[in-house]
């Protein structure tokens, strides 16, 4: 064995067991030891906090072993691919998004662009319309619906068949419910709630960006010896690609798989008691925070962004504070909105909540406190009281309707 375990200086921590990609190292009597199924690919030697694992070839022949083993047919990966969610025919607009950061990332890796989709619909040709090359296509009654363990067992048994290099999928709903039931069965890490995709240029390794420790850093994860790399988008956050009417691409018909009737669905009812406010489709918000005062300062937003024909948001200070209903919070732990303007009224800009906000394509920034970070990611500043800016802005606004 090239890489062994020094057991003198092995704590059986077990850090190595999770970053293992083949589940190749067992902990006895609170020690690790490395099977047969070991590949060589080195992932443990550096992670091991006691320097306990040595790898005995060198630096330079254990990276030679490591590209051997990505050439070997666990790796003989290409493409990337995109999870078209929909619902009662209609596909979600976040699968649009992921399409638009999917081209860039095939792109750059030289590759193809697929999409694939579970359920009827009319709309298969829009997935090739906004930057598909391929769509791959159940679409059998049983898959109307979301059924976890159905989606789940056929989307792996695709990915078995064509060898992917990326999944992306929307971290909805539907995508945080299936999603990780197909990394599980193909044994493959999963980064959530990603805000940003890129490629190594070095490497081509997917780097999968999201806020960890509670929003206060921004984490960058790699899976260097897997395949497919797999990430769930938070909606929002993806600009979508551009749309071409003309472009042509292969509608793939893929063989439904029968349901195990486990679950079952009986009938669908549509919400219609919460509150309606759709932030994720607003073209226009005017967002307040702690700045603003008390509940009573939302009234004036309520009209600022009546007059502009958009809709309320908030900072999760505000909602904690009572003032205003979750359904509007933007943020980490809120929506993630990506409106044409979006003016922020007494909101510091905590990561958290920039994390929620920062893709809109216009930020205007009101806050008394010349250094908050909102500043940062505004596109327009205005240092002062949003007691008085926004009643001004209200007032001229108004004057401009009159004339």
């Amino acid at each position: 064995m090239l890489i062994r375990i020094d057991i003198e200086k092995c704590t059986g921590c077990g850090t190595c067991l999770n970053v293992c990609p083949f589940g190749a190292i067992i902990i006895k009597e609170y020690k690790a030891f490395i099977t047969e199924a070991c590949t060589l690919c080195g992932a443990c030697v550096e992670s091991c906090p006691e320097s306990a694992i040595i790898d005995e070839r060198g630096k330079e022949e254990a990276k030679q072993a490591t590209m051997e083993d990505m050439q070997d047919s666990k790796f003989k990966v290409q493409g990337v691919w995109v999870f078209a969610e929909q619902s009662q025919g209609k596909i979600a607009s976040v699968a649009y998004e992921l399409l638009g950061i999917g081209r860039k990332l095939a792109e750059e890796l030289k590759s193809e662009l697929s999409a694939v989709l579970f359920g009827p619909s009319d709309e298969v040709q829009e997935l090739i319309k906004w930057g598909a090359d391929k769509v791959y296509y159940a679409d059998a009654s049983q898959y109307a619906y979301l059924d976890d363990e159905l989606y789940a067992r056929t989307l792996v048994k695709l990915i078995n068949q064509h060898k992917p290099e990326i999944l992306l999928a929307g971290a909805t709903a539907i995508g945080r419910s299936f999603i990780p039931r197909v990394a599980a069965r193909l044994r493959v890490g999963l980064t959530a709630d990603c805000t940003g995709l890129e490629i190594d240029k070095e490497t081509g390794n997917l780097l999968q960006i999201r806020p960890a420790f509670g929003g206060n850093i921004m984490a960058t994860i790699v899976s260097p010896t897997s395949r497919p790399q797999i990430a769930t988008v938070r909606p929002r956050v993806m600009k979508r690609g551009e749309y071409n009417p003309d472009k042509k691409g292969e509608i793939i018909k893929i063989e439904p798989l029968e349901p195990t009737g486990k679950v079952k669905v009986l009938e669908r009812v549509e919400e219609t008691s919460f509150c309606k406010v759709n932030l994720q489709d607003a073209k226009v918000i005017v967002s307040g925070g702690r700045g603003i005062g008390g509940p009573e300062g939302f009234s004036m937003l309520w009209e600022l962004a009546s007059l502009l024909g958009g809709t309320v948001g908030a900072s999760r200070a505000a909602v904690d504070e009572g003032w205003i209903p979750y359904a509007h919070q933007v943020g980490q732990t809120g929506k993630t909105v990506c409106p044409k303007l979006y003016i922020a009224c007494g909101i510091s800009g905590a990561v958290q909540h920039l994390v929620g906000m920062q893709s809109s394509d216009i930020i205007v920034a009101i806050n008394k406190d010349p250094n908050a970070p909102i500043f940062n990611v505004a596109t327009y500043g205005i240092v002062g009281d949003v007691k008085v800016i926004v009643p001004l802005m209200i007032k001229k606004l108004k004057e401009g309707v009159s004339e």
